[in-house]
């Protein structure tokens, strides 16, 4: 606060001198312009007095110009006075300000030592008390200790005792766990012995099912195969009854010297064996059909009618191949003819539609006309290619056109069809294209499909397709007709 006074104090001082420094030299300013006002005023008035008095006036305006040239430069001392003067405010004023911002820093940092102040006082007071509630606990814990001493003692007693009860219940659990792992093998063991009676005793009680089930199955058969019960059965063929040899069968070679063969005691092992014998020998004789002899006649006559089916089979075929052999020896004389007709053709229009060149038709096979292809060969003038690869598109579409046309001249046909086959040809093609056309309408009709408006001047019929307000329609117009009229 002292400081803060002190400060105040220089402060008032500062601006109070630099108030009165900055009047004073605005005061002289203004007197030394004032001043150099009345000068002037004076020195007009000395011209124009020298001027009436009829003295030198050149003499009297220069008196009075360096009389106011000496005004002027006092006039100039004065405003620098003033400007200086204002300056000193200026600095005087930022002084002021200056002093004005460090009495605000004073007066906020004596605001922050006072909250710290009361910040330590409450802290102070919160220490002392929790040193007396310190000190209530530390009273505390000593009272607790004592009486936790005691209690400790009792503990260790009873922890000894508890140590001393758990070894002994620990090894009687260990003998009543070995006694018990005994117990558990012995039950085991005997279940094992109990699940394997129990097993047999399923198996017994299974075999005798099964072998009742197959006496009285063996019981049925004899009953319903035979005709015999099982009582007569054990007593005609028992085990104790002599087996009776075995007959001799047909066919068998017998030794009359050999003796006669006797009845022998019955061994199961000998009369199973010999029963697989005759079971095999049964299997491989299969079943008696007592139908064999009308079977045998129904195929017999089947055999005759299948016969007689072949040998007509056999002659239909030799028919047929001699017939197959004519038309083929037709067809290869018709195609020979065809060919020839259309070769000559087809080297006459070929070398209409391209002049000075060369085309003609080879066959594959000569020697197998009915398995033999064709191959066209084409050489423009001008060019030594003769594979119709190698060619251009609008000279392969024009030999296709002399192949057709070749065609259409070798064999005529009432009419033809032809869709824009001069498409890709040029005017040049086009016109030659057109003379084969006029020469074909002597003899057939042609109906064309083009975009050429040169192939439509030749048509005698024009057919289109037109939208008329949305509508499609078909429309014609015979180009005669629209000539003559």
């Amino acid at each position: 606060q002292v400081l803060e006074h002190v400060d105040l104090v220089v402060i008032g001082k500062a601006e109070a001198t630099a108030r009165a420094a900055a009047a004073e030299a605005i005061a002289n300013a203004e007197a030394a312009a004032e001043e150099a006002g009345v000068d002037v005023a004076a020195a007009v008035e000395a011209i124009e007095a020298a001027i009436a008095a009829g003295e030198d006036p050149e003499a009297a305006a220069a008196a009075a110009l360096e009389q106011a040239v000496e005004d002027q430069h006092a006039l100039e001392d004065a405003q620098s006075a003033v400007i200086e003067a204002r300056q000193a405010e200026t600095q005087a004023r930022l002084a002021v300000r200056t002093a004005e911002e460090r009495i605000a820093a004073y007066e906020s940092r004596a605001k922050d030592l006072q909250a710290t102040a009361s910040a330590e006082r409450e802290a102070r007071a919160q220490a002392l008390a929790a040193a007396a509630e310190r000190r209530r606990q530390a009273k505390i814990a000593t009272e607790v200790l004592a009486v936790a001493a005691g209690a400790v003692n009792q503990l260790e007693t009873a922890v000894a005792k508890s140590a001393a009860r758990r070894h002994q219940l620990t090894s009687l659990a260990q003998s009543r766990t070995q006694e018990l792992s005994t117990l558990r093998t012995t039950i085991r063991e005997l279940t094992d012995k109990i699940e394997k009676l129990t097993t047999d005793v399923h198996r017994d009680e299974i075999a005798r099912a099964e072998q009742r089930l197959r006496v009285e199955q063996l019981e049925t058969k004899s009953l319903e195969e035979y005709g015999v019960s099982s009582e007569e059965l054990i007593a005609e063929y028992g085990p104790e009854v002599l087996v009776p040899p075995s007959a001799i069968a047909a066919g068998d070679e017998v030794d009359p010297e050999a003796p006669a063969p006797q009845p022998y005691p019955f061994v199961r092992a000998e009369q199973e064996k010999r029963l697989r014998q005759a079971e095999k020998q049964m299997a491989l004789l299969g079943r008696v059909n007592p139908l064999a002899l009308e079977e045998f006649t129904a195929m017999e006559e089947r055999h005759t009618f299948l016969n007689t089916q072949l040998e007509d089979l056999k002659r239909s075929r030799k028919d047929l191949l001699e017939i197959v052999a004519e038309v083929d020896e037709r067809v290869q004389q018709v195609f020979a003819e065809a060919f020839a007709d259309v070769q000559r053709e087809f080297t006459g229009v070929f070398e209409r539609l391209f002049p000075g060149g060369e085309g003609k038709l080879v066959l594959t096979e000569p020697n197998d006309l009915l398995n033999t292809g064709i191959e066209v060969e084409a050489r423009p003038a001008g060019k030594k290619v003769k594979r119709l690869s190698l060619l251009s598109g609008g000279e392969r579409s024009l030999t296709a056109v002399a192949f057709l046309v070749s065609l259409f001249k070798a064999r005529p046909s009432p009419f033809y069809l032809m869709d824009e086959v001069e498409a890709a040809l040029d005017d040049v093609n086009l016109g030659r294209l057109i003379g084969l056309m006029e020469e074909l309408r002597g003899t057939s009709q042609l109906l064309i499909i083009t975009h050429q408006k040169r192939t439509m001047e030749i048509a005698d019929s024009l057919y289109g397709v037109t939208m008329r307000e949305g509508v499609t329609q078909v429309i014609s117009q015979r180009m005669r007709e629209l000539v003559n009229s």
